[in-house]
């Protein structure tokens, strides 16, 4: 394991008056945390995979090293006031054993399970009262069969562990679901199926709970997603009403303060025509900052990512009031093709055209369909935001105006 701690070269040394959080992860999340620790004097480190990740560029104290190795966990722990994640892949056992040498780590394993496996966290959900879909967990052909007919064939498939942004679902018919699970469980993937909702929408609740017990939850985000990557998030979401937007708010506290929760809980729901309404009931859950909780960097008192370390810290919480009507957050997802024009080039064309556009970039080179940004617009008018949150991205994506 190697380390760059140019702080501490620097000035010899992090005061014992400086809390200390290692982030155990080095995408856009921990990059996103960076700033905001900057204004707090807190001393973020970051444990990254190499030197040039979208973290440990704008992070001064990077260690270079293996989550999945609970010697390199240890090392970049030592000193740390809190350890927490960007991801739910650092084993729960190396967590675990941090905690038992005297760390402190935030969010606990004993919650961040119900993150990492889908059928814990289905189950958990169930026996909690919460809203979800009927399921089954999927150990061989025979439980695809029987689950396919109790659902009428209405069947999303998911591995238990590891998907993210789509990967990981499947929504199989009935000439391919039993041909997909025999080679997915021969693969080694452990799968649970759920019955497919006939959603309307899917909505987000945000809450950041510490681990003295206070807990705040944002306004709920209506968001949208293209081959499962999410577009577009706003928030509140339009069109919700009081009681649902209650009902929600308390459903994610409830959630975050049954599963011992600490730092940033983001509640994926769906929703649906139900009986008397707008109904919901839950996806998935994430125990970090979330891509739907982008849009409070620029339109909330307090952001995802300056609570998330408050949480962990077991600071008091900032408020989380909206700072205008409405914020679109619309992501800036890698083209097809990369235009010939420059980043750079292309940021200055929109700040052009869009002063009020807030552009926030990942420092990561091209692919197709990969995260590089996204942009945040404050406004009054919900189609007139969302107009110009579409057209910044585009353009940042596309070099070409929609």
């Amino acid at each position: 394991m190697t380390s760059e701690h140019s702080i501490q070269a620097s000035i010899g040394g992090v005061s014992d008056l400086k809390p200390i959080v290692t982030v155990c992860g080095d995408g856009q999340l921990a990059r996103m945390m960076q700033p905001a620790a900057a204004e707090l004097d807190i001393h973020l480190r970051i444990l990254a995979s190499k030197p040039d990740s979208s973290a440990a560029q704008v992070t001064p104290d990077v260690v270079l090293g293996d989550y999945t190795s609970l010697e390199e966990l240890r090392g970049v722990a030592e000193g740390a006031d809190a350890i927490t994640f960007e991801h739910e892949h650092v084993p729960n056992e190396h967590s675990a054993a941090l905690i038992d040498a005297g760390f402190n780590v935030q969010p606990q394993p004993t919650a961040l399970i119900y993150a990492q496996d889908k059928l814990k966290m289905r189950e958990k959900l169930a026996a909690l009262g919460a809203p979800v879909p009927r399921f089954a967990a999927i150990d061989s052909v025979a439980d695809a069969r029987a689950f396919f007919d109790a659902v009428d064939g209405r069947v999303c498939l998911k591995a238990r562990r590891g998907g993210y942004d789509g990967k990981g679902v499947w929504f199989p018919t009935a000439d391919n679901c039993f041909e997909l699970v025999s080679e997915l469980l021969e693969a080694g993937t452990p799968l649970m199926a759920e019955e497919k909702v006939e959603l309307t929408r899917e909505l987000s609740i945000l809450v950041a709970r510490r681990p003295s017990g206070e807990a705040k939850v944002w306004p709920i985000t209506q968001s949208r997603q293209e081959n499962g990557i999410c577009a577009e998030a706003i928030a509140p979401a339009p069109g919700l009403t009081p009681e649902l937007s209650q009902r929600a708010s308390e459903l994610g506290l409830s959630i975050a303060e049954s599963l011992g929760v600490t730092g940033v809980l983001a509640v994926e729901l769906f929703a649906f025509d139900g009986p008397e309404g707008e109904d919901i009931s839950v996806n998935e859950l994430a125990m970090r900052p979330h891509n739907t909780g982008h849009w409070t960097q620029d339109g909330c008192v307090t952001s995802q990512f300056e609570q998330h370390l408050r949480a962990v810290l077991d600071l008091p919480l900032g408020a989380v009031d909206a700072l205008a009507p409405v914020t679109v957050m619309a992501n800036v997802l890698g083209a097809d093709k990369d235009p010939a024009m420059p980043m750079p080039e292309r940021v200055r064309e929109v700040m052009q055209r869009y002063p009020q556009a807030k552009i926030h970039l990942y420092g990561k080179d091209h692919r197709p369909g990969r995260k590089i940004g996204h942009v945040n617009v404050t406004g009054e008018d919900t189609d007139e935001t969302l107009t110009i949150a579409r057209q910044a991205a585009h353009f940042l994506v596309h070099a070409e105006w929609a």
